[in-house]
């Protein structure tokens, strides 16, 4: 990487060889600095116009903020659209956000949506090719430094004010030539496929992660093909093998109770870290989101501290987050239970891994939302209702294999989420890089970005 991290006011001579100062910044010798009126022309809005027909469905189109794209709105009959003029699309076209391009509301029309409807609030400008690759320049302007300076310029009342296509137009980029665009566009998708495939990945496992849990807590730890062969029995609860119980909570537990109720620390990190809500985080802690109290007893400390193998349960929160739960597992090695979760500690009938995975078995089938108590903003589950919730209760072996098959699953996710962050991490730095100069094409070298892989079976 050329140490380029000089600013505007510096000189050429402060620069590497090969760089010259703009205002934007250091750039490559042979790179120009543009404005959008430059590579981007209006279409002309009499050749798009459809008037809008009551009893006729038309596509229309929205763009979502933060350069993420344009998607489809909706198919709506013209009797219901209160306009009687739109504009048509075409694949390609770049629309924006007159109210959002503060935000960065923009984006190039996919092949999908072309035909699709916007309104006069969206104006449609299109690419001069020969001058400017359509992949680098959606990637130049997804960078949060081409929007926010429309925000001292916008106009209008404060929540609606509008960008209009001359202020957008005024915005400069920097523009390698167009080998070069392309090569970036090239490198920069790469690492975006990759992640995507790994999200796609994700979402794969985690929906193979529901459907095992149905499997296991109703056949047990017995391969697909073997479930028809398991004996079962019809409970409160449904069906469950005929060899297992059916138990109150309360009978698996050596001990359940709110956490310390004393005032945390609102501004300093000051004391012992603490429990809150937020601390469950993706079904793991999360020792970022804590609080911390002070001026506690030994005794205070002994008694609220967790131990290994303790399962937090989210009892008060949000109707979608109500009954999240997480093992402590240690980490951080003193943290103490505090308000708002429930601790629930197993007695030697029941293995926690076990237990906690019945309860995301029972959050995602909507148990917990169920036996929930509703307020205004918020679903609560009392201790009573806990201890008395039936449950099914495999033998000790048979918990112990659910939980090892589940684990698997959970270490595949944790893989694949720490793989996303780094190709996030990895397409932050090169979009910085690859759009000052920073770093040229030839000398990036990607590591392996390819689909993630590895099923988890049992």
């Amino acid at each position: 990487m050329v140490d380029i991290d000089k600013r505007a006011n510096n000189s050429d001579a402060d620069l590497p060889a090969g760089f010259k100062m703009t205002e934007l910044g250091p750039l490559p010798e042979e790179w120009k600095v543009v404005h959008l009126s430059e590579v981007f022309v209006p279409v002309d809005k009499k050749e798009r116009l459809v008037r809008v027909q009551a009893g006729k469905v038309y596509k229309t189109l929205t763009v979502k903020l933060y350069a993420k794209g344009i998607t489809l709105r909706e198919e709506i009959d013209g009797a219901k659209i209160g306009t009687a003029v739109l504009y048509r699309t075409e694949p390609n076209d770049f629309v924006f956000s007159k109210i959002d391009a503060r935000n960065g509301a923009w984006g190039f029309v996919p092949d999908e949506l072309g035909g699709s409807l916007v309104s006069g609030d969206f104006p449609i400008l299109q690419l001069i090719d020969t001058l400017a690759d359509r992949d680098f320049i959606a990637l130049c302007l997804s960078r949060p430094n081409t929007w926010e300076p429309l925000r001292d310029i916008a106009v209008g009342t404060t929540n609606r004010r509008r960008v209009q296509v001359q202020e957008l137009l005024r915005i400069s980029i920097p523009l390698p030539p167009l080998p070069e665009q392309r090569a970036i566009a090239h490198v920069l998708r790469t690492v975006q496929r990759a992640k995507e495939a790994t999200e796609r990945v994700i979402q794969a496992t985690r929906e193979l992660k529901k459907s095992l849990m149905r499997h296991l807590f109703t056949y047990g730890p017995v391969p697909i093909d073997e479930a028809e062969r398991v004996p079962l029995k019809e409970t409160e609860i449904g069906l469950v093998p005929e060899h297992w119980e059916v138990v109150k909570l309360e009978n698996c537990l050596s001990l359940i109770r709110n956490g310390i109720s004393k005032k945390q620390n609102a501004t300093s990190k000051t004391g012992y870290p603490v429990t809150r809500i937020e601390t469950i985080s993706e079904d793991r802690i999360n020792p970022d989101k804590v609080g911390y109290i002070d001026n506690l007893t030994p005794t205070e400390v002994e008694k609220f501290r967790l131990r290994p193998g303790d399962i937090l349960f989210s009892h008060i929160n949000s109707e979608p987050q109500i009954g999240r739960s997480v093992i402590y597992e240690g980490w951080p090695s003193t943290l103490l239970h505090g308000m708002n979760l429930l601790l629930l500690r197993t007695n030697s009938n029941t293995i926690p891994y076990w237990l906690n995975y019945l309860f995301m078995h029972y959050r995602a089938i909507g148990i917990f939302i169920k036996i929930a108590a509703r307020a205004v903003n918020q679903s609560s589950i009392n201790q009573s209702k806990m201890k008395s919730l039936p449950i099914p209760l495999p033998p000790l072996p048979e918990q112990h294999e659910i939980a090892r098959i589940l684990q698997a699953v959970d270490k595949k996710l944790q893989a694949e989420e720490a793989r996303k962050q780094a190709l996030e991490a990895l397409f932050k730095t090169l979009l910085n890089n690859l759009m000052t100069g920073k770093i040229r094409v030839k000398d990036v070298v990607l590591p392996n970005v390819g689909e993630g892989k590895g099923d988890v079976t049992h």
